[in-house]
């Protein structure tokens, strides 16, 4: 019996710190269940050990030792078991949100096959939307100069006033303000127009990659663009 406990003693002394693993704990031990629970702080060191976990020590990490000092049970603290459950939600979120991408270009290349027959429909159905924008385009330019017309007229007139030293009038303050916010929203929607051609350009571009990669055109000739980020507008 003498030579038993002395076994365990040495296998759990090997197993656990020996500063932990005082007589008190071995002794509960042997009358109890013939296991050791040792208890972590939020770090995972191993601060204590016994026949069962303290009250003040519940949420914490815990291992199970048998009677040869060999770990056979685990569990986790709240924070580690919070941290995983947010990890694994984490990871199925964006598992999901990688199949709904998915799905989604495949959505963008069937579309893209059943709307052009070949690349060079492509090119046109640019060609159609550039004009578009760039009709729009012309007539803003026309808008803008009878604005800043309008704007400099008033400019003028403001000049003048202040050269001879008289004050301005409501009605010519009111002009100035008017025409200055005419001119400057003019030239906003003209920034916003040309950055809507280069989007165009730049769309049917990817597009017609996509397009020609699908069609087994070759790497070589499509690995310059990716797929396109928004399915083809019918012809």
């Amino acid at each position: 019996m003498h030579k038993i406990h002395c076994a365990f003693l040495s296998a759990a002394l090997v197993a656990v710190p020996a500063l932990l693993l005082s007589g008190a704990a071995f002794a509960q031990s042997k009358g109890g269940s013939g296991k050791i629970v040792c208890w972590k702080d939020k770090n995972g060191k191993v601060i204590g050990c016994g026949d069962r976990v303290p009250p003040e020590y519940r949420e914490s990490a815990t291992k199970e030792l048998d009677q040869r000092g060999v770990t056979r049970r685990t569990t986790e603290s709240a924070e580690e078991e919070a941290r995983r459950r947010a990890q694994e939600e984490a990871s199925t979120r964006q598992k999901a949100e990688e199949k709904k991408k998915l799905v989604e270009q495949q959505r963008q290349d069937t579309a893209l096959i059943n709307t052009f027959s070949n690349e060079k429909e492509i090119d046109l159905k640019r060609d159609r939307d550039l004009l578009v924008v760039e009709s729009q385009l012309k007539q803003m330019q026309v808008s803008l100069k009878n604005a800043t017309d309008r704007y400099n007229e008033a400019r003028g007139r403001a000049e003048a006033a202040e050269k001879s030293k008289r004050p301005l009038s409501d009605s010519l303050k009111e002009d100035l303000a008017r025409t200055a916010n005419e001119k400057q929203k003019i030239e906003q929607d003209l920034a916003a127009r040309e950055k809507e051609k280069e989007g165009i350009r730049r769309r049917y571009a990817e597009m017609r990659e996509r397009y020609l990669m699908l069609k087994g055109g070759g790497t070589q000739a499509t690995a310059a663009n990716p797929a396109p980020s928004a399915a083809p507008v019918k012809k």
